[in-house]
């Protein structure tokens, strides 16, 4: 069975401009739920619909096709059916390409996870189902004004104030999945044909971005999603922490004096974080292929050991690593460059600095927000720290 997401993302917003493109957690909006698609294991492709140049770069970045939306179908008043039907027809008329299943996801719905995705294609398969879309609970009471100015009530009797659990079950569609069998939605033209089935999505991941304000509450939550996946991605228990130097320590820059002396900027905050894992017990170590007095002056402060001028970090890590009876599975590895990589890849946490290298980013299983000399550090110490508070 061949299944297709497409999201549609137009360069046009009144609310906000440049909304799809626009940053959210380190990356722009469209990003997150193009990734997120990509994970899913019930797609085989990934298409964004889109007019917009700035857009369509950042969906070739992440690994999208792009097909290009022509001006009748981008304005304010086009469907999204619209463009979903251009695209299939594009890939038709180009390809002959014809999806079993298309999946219809909104971009401004940043905190959908595939897991979502492969839900809302399991429950239409499940159900033997024409259309399905994502919905979460709903037990608010709806109200509308009445012709004489009188309050309605729109899904309960006013009269009656019934408890939660002995209210009819109602959902709320959240407007972030839809899936559809491809020949049906052709016919129908609607998101919504036969039968339909609801795939059930956790409240804490259903948050449209209309509103400025929605970009501010979508990051708390966001953050909040990654901490509590990236504490799933670290080594239980957590028995080592070793960092490279430069890009980590530093944002990667160096100040040369006249009299060819270097300096560097150090994050304060970093500081206190290795202090703090020092305290829980934590070993670490220092690994720099660079050889410079800066590095083990800072570690000197810091009471961190450090092996500098290295060719080969692997073999240096192995060997502090025998020293301490401790294996690459229990390590945390922070790097940002090529010459991290053979560490990054055989610890089992791997963790990379925001503005890693590319090739360092799709080897690293964590992330960071910060990136390197700007509390990079910090960051993964207080994740290690409550990894191990909530041991305790």
């Amino acid at each position: 069975m061949n299944i297709a997401a497409i999201i549609p993302a137009r360069g046009g917003s009144k609310g906000i401009t440049r909304k799809n493109a626009l940053p959210l957690a380190g990356k722009p909006l469209l990003a997150h739920v193009l990734e997120q698609a990509r994970l899913a294991h019930a797609v085989d492709r990934v298409i964004v619909s889109t007019d917009d140049a700035e857009i369509a770069e950042v969906a070739g970045r992440f690994g999208a096709v792009v097909v290009w939306r022509p001006a009748e179908l981008s304005g304010d008043s086009a469907s999204s059916e619209s463009a979903l039907l251009h695209v299939l027809e594009h890939l038709r008329m180009t390809e002959g390409y014809e999806p079993d299943l298309l999946v219809f996801l909104q971009c401004t719905s940043p905190l959908t996870l595939a897991e979502d995705i492969d839900g809302t294609v399991r429950a239409l398969l499940d159900a033997r189902a024409d259309s399905a879309l994502a919905v979460t609970p709903f037990h608010y009471f709806l109200w509308r004004p009445g012709e004489d100015g009188d309050g309605v009530g729109i899904n309960h009797d006013k009269r009656v104030r019934p408890l939660r659990q002995e209210r009819e079950r109602q959902y709320r569609e959240t407007g972030a999945v839809y899936v559809m069998r491809t020949a049906g939605f052709r016919e129908a033209r609607h998101r919504f044909f036969g039968k339909t089935a609801l795939y059930l999505m956790p409240p804490e991941r259903c948050l449209e971005i209309d509103d400025p304000a929605d970009f501010q509450v979508a990051e708390v939550l966001m953050r909040e999603q990654q901490r509590v996946k990236r504490l799933g991605l670290l080594p239980d228990p957590v028995r080592a922490l070793v960092l490279d130097f430069d890009g980590v320590f530093t944002d990667n820059r160096v100040i040369v004096a006249q009299d060819g002396s270097e300096a560097v900027v150090c994050d304060r905050g970093d500081g206190w974080g290795l202090a703090r894992l020092r305290e829980a017990g934590v070993p670490m170590l220092v690994l720099s292929t660079e050889q410079n007095p800066i590095v083990q002056m800072r570690c000197d402060k810091l009471g961190l050991p450090c092996r500098q001028a290295l060719d080969d970090k692997l073999s240096v890590l192995d060997a502090w690593l025998g020293e301490q009876h401790i294996s690459r599975e229990e390590v945390v590895y922070l790097g940002n460059d090529v010459n991290d990589l053979a560490c990054l890849s055989a610890v089992g946490g791997g963790v990379a600095v925001a503005d890693a290298h590319p090739g360092v980013l799709r080897v690293a299983r964590i992330q960071l927000f910060a990136k390197g000399g700007q509390g990079a550090i910090r960051e993964v110490a207080d994740l290690i720290l409550q990894q191990i508070n909530r041991g305790a």
